[in-house]
């Protein structure tokens, strides 16, 4: 018996299978655990602990800030200077009126931490899925490989590419096709809009989030930035639909 849930939370739908379990308790845990981080980091939330420290209203060495949060914030600082500060979210316009935005971290981080609760709870097969941010672990009902679709930039019914995969994986695209132009250069305040979406493969969903976000912010260069990084591959997609890709990635394409 297998469990399935669809949860509207984080501005988003977030679909949780379970193949190998039949606990309902799993479920309830992951609901209120994303409630929890929605409450927390949400910058749409005027009282989240995010809202608070773009506003100054709280410092992020605040003893009120918990380790969660420190952990993000000190993750998203690595990141912005392995990236040579593409992926800064200090530098972002963000829907609660500052300059303070790490969304394109926390999402993933957040997945990427219920799947390990799933782990903890000796819980093998299953995938979960945030607005198209996806991690897994195993295989999909009766063995098979689980069978992941990236969206088509130009058809919403459509799919550019499908990934057929096993093990433990997190699977991270981003692109305007679903929210417009919305992910900033913060090195020169524009827009990215040169790319349809660029979706990265890696062992970690919250890193393959964060590099997802970058590379398409870098655009063709970021395959290159990406292939510095071990167990990371990932493609483009141009807005004419040419598919670029770093070598590895192609072992996940099924044919």
């Amino acid at each position: 018996m297998s469990l399935h849930h669809v949860e509207a939370v984080m501005g988003t739908s977030i679909s949780i299978d379970v193949v190998d379990s039949h606990d309902r308790t799993l479920i309830d845990e992951l609901v209120r655990w994303f409630h929890h981080v929605d409450g927390e980091f949400s910058p749409y939330k005027a009282d989240s602990t995010i809202t608070r420290i773009g506003t100054g209203a709280l410092a992020p060495t605040d003893p009120e800030v918990s380790d969660d949060v420190r952990e993000v914030l000190q993750r998203c600082g690595e990141l912005c200077e392995d990236s040579g500060g593409v992926f800064d979210v200090w530098s972002l316009p963000s829907p609660n009126g500052t300059r303070f935005d790490p969304c394109g971290y926390v999402k993933g981080w957040s997945v990427e931490r219920a799947a390990q609760f799933l782990r903890s709870r000796g819980v093998r097969d299953f995938c979960i899925n945030a607005g198209g941010d996806v991690v897994l672990d195993g295989f999909d009902q009766g063995g098979a490989m689980w069978r992941i679709g990236i969206r088509h930039p130009a058809e919403p019914t459509a799919l550019a590419l499908v990934l057929q995969v096993s093990g433990r994986l997190g699977i991270a695209t981003s692109g305007s096709y679903e929210r417009g132009a919305h992910l900033y250069n913060p090195r020169d305040g524009t827009t990215a809009t040169a790319l349809a979406s660029a979706t990265v493969v890696g062992p970690d969903l919250a890193e393959a989030d964060a590099f997802a976000t970058t590379v398409y912010v870098m655009g063709e260069e970021g395959l290159q930035w990406l292939a510095r990084h071990p167990g990371y591959s990932g493609c483009l997609i141009t807005h004419d639909l040419q598919v670029l890709s770093t070598d590895d990635f192609d072992r996940y394409v099924a044919t």
